[in-house]
């Protein structure tokens, strides 16, 4: 036997290399799978066992990896990237608390205010009903600043009525027609409105130029009015209701033609250059609107039981101290009044306390020398008591 194998190694060994080589290439054939007779891509049923077999070992690899993967990227979304979470949520909370401060203290101005108003018999101006229209047209001029509505008469619309955006006043109609309208903005040269500066409560006349700015010009000069203070209507000129945002300053300077005014520019809110829709204010009235006064009277409410737990916290502080300090009540009596010999006693109590004896007095001690009522001009003062004998 050994004989065989050895005369016949070289063969031997060719044919078990043909024989792996016959193996590897059947292993390599596509294995037909039920996908092949349904209709598919050829290609998509061509799958090979070695592929399957090195699929099978290499997905539960790839499966524990992912999962590790996406229990890390969960322990770092989870604790290490909201690390500063608790310390975001108590500066949110605090704001919150803040803001329903604010809340509270505008409600009870609002609420102060509208007493006032009726105390006074002032009447605001509320807006109750709008007409929203398209810009259709403008004038074609650059001088002019007009635009032409898609709303007209028949529509509500009448002549001087105001005109704003979401973002503020925008102008009035001036020219109404059944089925359009003329808008004139409020930076046209002829056209101007009543406003009042917000911080400094100082009324203003604003007027547009030929440039298409807008400008405060009947003003002198004074120390209150800032850049960046905010302009509203006035409701001065009988057309925009009070507390439309106009806009806000952005320069001052004083005006050489005409001193000692100064010229105020003002940047309007609204983008006069870009208006798309509008709105027309058709009907205002002196009652806030319904929804309106919903909203105010849930912030009385809101602003009277803040200040109702406001006062039970003060009062259940004071019995707090008051129970905690029970000698500040004791000695009083019950009616509130003290004889003459208690109060004279509570005074020597609280008296300075008397110094003690000296040791060896002299005549700067204490009680020694005589009160000065009791001395005569040109006597002697009497002798010095005499030191006790040394023991």
């Amino acid at each position: 036997m050994e004989s065989f194998f050895t005369r016949f190694k070289n063969p031997l060994v060719l044919i078990v290399i043909v024989l792996l080589q016959v193996i590897a290439l059947a292993v390599q054939l596509p294995a037909r799978t039920a996908v092949a007779t349904i209709g598919s891509q050829p290609d998509g049923a061509k799958i090979t066992l070695l592929r399957r077999w090195t699929t099978a070992i290499v997905t539960p690899v790839e499966r524990l990896l992912h999962g590790s993967g996406e229990a890390v990227r969960g322990a770092w979304a989870n604790y290490v990237y909201l690390r500063g979470t608790r310390e975001e949520n108590a500066a949110l909370k605090s704001q919150v608390a803040r803001l329903r401060e604010e809340q509270a203290a505008f409600a009870e101005d609002a609420a102060q205010g509208r007493r006032l108003q009726q105390l006074l018999a002032f009447k605001e101006q509320y807006i109750t009903s709008t007409v929203a229209a398209q810009v259709i047209g403008t004038s074609g001029s650059d001088r002019s600043r007009m635009l032409t509505l898609d709303k007209g008469s028949a529509d509500g619309l009448k002549p001087e009525q105001a005109v704003m955006t979401p973002d503020g006043a925008v102008g009035k109609l001036r020219d109404v027609f059944p089925h359009s309208a003329q808008l004139l903005l409020l930076n046209d040269a002829s056209s101007g409105a009543g406003v009042i500066l917000v911080s400094s409560r100082i009324r203003a006349i604003l007027r547009g130029t030929a440039t298409g700015e807008m400008e405060i010009d009947n003003l002198t000069a004074d120390s209150r009015i800032k850049v960046g203070e905010k302009v509203v209507t006035s409701g001065g000129d009988m057309v925009f209701p009070r507390g439309i945002p106009v806009g806000e300053i952005t320069s001052i300077q004083p005006d050489p033609k005409h001193q000692p005014y100064t010229t105020i520019k003002v940047r309007p809110w609204a983008n006069l250059w870009r208006l798309e829709e509008v709105l027309a204010i058709t009907g205002t009235s002196t009652a806030l609107p319904p929804l309106a006064a919903q909203d105010a009277a849930t912030a009385e409410a809101t602003a009277d039981a803040t200040a109702a737990a406001q006062a039970e916290a003060n009062k259940r502080a004071a019995d707090l101290v008051a129970e905690k300090l029970p000698s500040l009540h004791e000695d009083e009596p019950a009616d509130g009044t003290e004889s003459a010999a208690d109060l004279a006693q509570k005074t020597a109590s609280q008296a300075v306390p008397k110094p003690k004896p000296a040791v060896r007095p002299d005549k700067y001690s204490s009680g020694v020398t005589p009160p000065a009522a009791d001395l005569q001009p040109g006597a002697k003062a009497p002798a010095e008591a005499a030191p006790p004998p040394s023991q």
